[in-house]
This record gives structure tokens, C-alpha cells and sequence, in this order.
């Protein structure tokens, strides 16, 4: 184990090369932080302790749970879920908390994605292979986001991985279709995009409303 100091916080992290279960019992322990990200990446532990950002980050992940929350329970697709649910795949060597998640009704079922149940109570963890996941990237994810998941989201036979940036002055929103040895980047019509998870087709805009501030909408068609 590895321990880091935070001002008055001290946190234990298990040392990369663990493994990945033991990397998921740690995860889900008392010992693991609340809201600090951290993933196990083919036997590399990250962690990110930065601050996260409001509009670039945070407004994002909000909005994309407002609309596909809302799409999943309308057409009764199956769940999305935001951050904080821990997904491992034993096959790419993965465990982490992911921006958004979704998981068909009939991947529930066929038990492609199963739900862990906690020491305690209720169900903590997602095992297996989920449709869709979500990435917003930052300054500190980056490279985890743009080319450490995108290979690993691929070998743990994820569907589609969504991608955002929004930290310049051009919005980047991807739609990334999984084939048989990448993933592939979806044709866009100026913005729009064809998910086939959601069967629906998707556009991301950003504005600057009443105080100024940017305003980012998940549009759909």
C-alpha cells in the first residue's frame, strides 16, 4: 500500500501492479476517498485529487444525466446511472468510476452486466460489460481519457464511449462506435450523431445564458 498526505488527510492507496481484486476490495472499503476519481488501468492505480470544474466538468455530466436518464426511463431502455458507481471488467483489467453509464435492459439480463451487493447492504459495484459510458476530460484526465480508457473501454467490449471536451473555445463531443479491433468515431451532420445504444440522434451546444456563464444542452432527435 501506498499512503498519500492531504493537509490533515492521510489516504491509502493499494500500489500499482496490485491486482484487480484486490484493487476492488480496497475501492469499495472505508479506506477509498468519497469523490476523488480513481481507476485501476491494466495494473496502473490512478488517482485524481484535483478540483473539479463547474462548467467544463460538472455542468456537462449534469446534463447528460438530465437527457439520457430521462430517455432510458421513457422508452424503458434500461439504466443510466452518473458518476460514482464503481464498473470493474476482469477481461480488460478495469475498475473505475466512469462519468455516466448505461446499461440495457437486456444486457441486465443476460447477464452481461451484473450488479455486486455490498458487505453491508444494497448494490455497490457493476461487473461486466455495460453499452454506453461517458468521459468528460479534464486537465488532469486527459491522456487516461483520450487514450488509456478508449483502449480498455474497447477490450471490455463497452458498445459506445462517449467523449467529451469542452475546456477551449470548440465544444468536442464523439460518439465512438465499437468494431472489432478499435473503436471508430461516429459520423457527424453538423453535430449530430447517431447513437445505435439510444437508437437516437444526439447534438451538444454550448451558450452563454443570462450571467454569462457557458450553458451546455444535450440536444436529441
Amino acid at each position: 500500500m501506498s499512503t498519500l498526505c492531504f493537509d490533515t488527510e492521510i489516504l491509502t492507496l493499494p500500489d500499482s501492479g496490485c491486482g484487480l481484486e484486490t484493487f476492488r476490495q480496497w475501492a469499495l472499503s472505508d479506506e477509498s476517498p468519497n469523490n476523488a476519481p480513481v481507476f485501476y488501468l491494466a495494473g496502473e492505480v490512478w488517482i485524481d485529487m484535483s478540483k473539479e470544474q463547474f462548467f467544463s466538468h460538472n455542468k456537462i455530466k449534469t446534463e447528460f444525466t438530465r437527457v439520457l436518464s430521462n430517455i432510458a426511463k421513457k422508452k424503458r431502455l434500461g439504466s443510466y446511472c452518473s458518476d460514482g458507481m464503481l464498473l470493474s471488467n476482469e477481461e480488460a483489467e478495469l475498475s473505475g468510476n466512469p462519468d455516466g453509464i448505461f446499461v440495457a435492459n437486456a444486457s441486465f439480463r443476460s447477464g452481461k452486466v451484473q450488479l455486486v451487493e455490498g458487505a453491508d447492504s444494497g448494490f455497490v459495484e457493476m461487473e461486466g460489460s455495460p453499452d454506453m459510458v461517458l468521459e468528460v476530460v479534464s486537465d488532469s484526465s486527459e491522456a487516461k481519457d483520450t487514450e488509456i480508457l478508449r483502449e480498455l473501454y474497447w477490450k471490455a467490449g463497452i458498445r459506445e464511449y462517449w467523449l467529451v471536451d469542452a475546456r477551449g473555445e470548440e465544444l468536442q463531443f464523439d460518439i465512438f462506435r465499437r468494431t472489432s479491433r478499435s473503436y471508430s468515431a461516429t459520423p457527424q451532420t453538423r453535430g449530430w450523431m447517431k447513437s445505435a445504444v439510444f437508437s437516437q440522434e444526439f447534438r451538444l451546444t454550448r451558450r452563454t445564458d443570462e450571467l454569462g456563464h457557458p450553458e451546455f444542452t444535450l440536444r436529441l432527435r
